[in-house]
């Protein structure tokens, strides 16, 4: 890997709340780790259980101070009434849900608390409801922060990020692989300007206190971003920080150029800090793990190794490996896990499906340590085994989608696949 420096009613969105009262407490009762450690391979000296399972669609979650955990879940050609708010709770304090209700609509993206309300974004809107600590449900209907998001079959998870000044931050995905005219087809060239960046492939910032909005009533915060599913804001500088999925296919449409060996390790996904004004090059420009800088994609007269217009686009912090879908990330700020975690960043990868030839990759959450605002070393394994037997997106029991910290330290991971919530704690060795 390559390290480089920058620096309720009719339209209520369903959200799904999970709550879990009990903190780990260690080898003294209460909370206790499965067998097994929910199927998990995990560094010496950490264990996991599952909080619950069959939470339909698990996407994004968080965790708010008492213990509570949302979650926001999505819907299928299965169970198209799912989404929305499915809310379970711990009773007995043993760590595993066993109370379970649910309100709203719609296909859930991602939730966050903000100030006294609960946001939660769908695939075309954000709405944010009242909130009361410690309860189960919304104190009051939602209000529709911003409506009417562009939402085309590919890349329509709408993640959201909260900052300053009420600041809401949200990732609008490409509508293509890479702006072709004929999309995904083999030689089929690229727009020259890419008219999807006018919407799409970028963050838009909109006001989160202000009701009614629609996505020219905001402003596009940074572009040449495909699909930046996972999305959060550093805890300490508050700058925004994000994973991006890479493009598809250099073998499959420019076979002239690309192996398809080189096709499974190309592009990197990236890891990057996101500032006013940024552009990170799609769909003219694609991160090459091999060279170790961005390069000229083919749609737009590349050959895999000219530089061209890309050289003056921001270059990520980090390459991450080809296709493994970055959809979570998170920065540790608890004093649970060891020190060597502290301040550095959770991501949750939800698997690829066109490595081939080379084995199908991701399906795991990896930790990246940071000194400050910057990485300080490369990326390493932290959870795996969620797919189980089979590593593919079809085959797998669980796909990691959201990773995010509880208020004792402990790390929580959603699952889209199975609608498992896996929580990993340390006892120490």
């Amino acid at each position: 890997m390559q390290l480089r420096r920058i620096t309720f009613g009719a339209g209520m969105p369903l959200l799904c709340a999970v709550f879990v009262g009990a903190l780990w407490t260690g080898e003294q009762g209460g909370v206790r780790c499965d067998p097994d450690n929910a199927g998990l391979t995990l560094p010496d000296g950490f264990c996991a259980l599952v909080v619950a399972d069959g939470v339909p669609r698990a996407r994004h979650l968080t965790v708010a101070p008492n213990g509570d955990v949302f979650v926001a879940t999505g819907q299928s050609r299965e169970d198209p009434e799912a989404g929305g708010v499915v809310a379970l709770r711990d009773s007995d304090g043993d760590g595993v849900a066993d109370v379970r209700a649910r309100f709203g609509s719609g296909a859930g993206d991602d939730v966050e608390f903000h100030g006294a309300y609960l946001y939660y974004s769908t695939h075309s809107a954000v709405v944010r409801y009242p909130w009361v600590p410690n309860s189960l449900e919304p104190a009051g209907a939602a209000d529709t922060i911003v409506s009417a998001l562009p939402a085309t079959r590919s890349h329509q998870a709408k993640s959201i990020a909260l900052g300053a000044d009420s600041a809401l931050y949200v990732n609008i995905g490409s509508p293509s692989n890479a702006c072709q005219v004929e999309d995904r087809t083999s030689g089929s060239p690229g727009k020259d300007p890419c008219d999807e960046l006018e919407t799409r492939a970028g963050i838009w910032r909109f006001d989160a206190d202000k009701v009614g909005q629609t996505q020219t009533d905001g402003s596009r915060y940074a572009t040449g971003l495909r699909n930046t599913v996972a999305l959060t804001i550093h805890p300490i500088s508050g700058v925004l920080y994000g994973a991006i999925h890479g493009r598809d296919q250099l073998s499959a449409n420019w076979p002239q150029y690309f192996s398809h060996k080189q096709s499974a390790e190309k592009p990197s996904e990236k890891l990057v800090a996101i500032e006013r004004g940024d552009d990170f090059g799609w769909p003219y420009c694609y991160d090459d793990p091999e060279l170790g800088h961005l390069v000229l994609a083919p749609e737009y007269g590349g050959d895999g190794s000219a530089v061209g217009r890309c050289g003056g686009v921001k270059e990520p912090l980090l390459g991450l490996p080809a296709h493994w879908a970055p959809n979570g990330i998170v920065f540790y700020t608890g004093e649970q896990f060891p020190s060597r975690y502290r301040g550095g960043a959770f991501i949750a990868f939800h698997g690829s499906w066109n490595r081939a030839p080379e084995p199908q990759g991701g399906y795991n959450v990896v930790f990246v340590p940071f000194d400050g605002a910057e990485p300080m070393g490369d990326w390493e394994v932290f959870a795996e085994g969620f797919a189980g037997a089979t590593v593919g997106p079809r085959e797998a029991a669980h796909r990691p989608v959201g990773v995010a910290q509880g208020p004792d330290g402990s790390l929580y991971v959603s699952d889209d696949s199975g609608g498992r919530i896996y929580r990993i704690v340390y006892r120490g060795s």
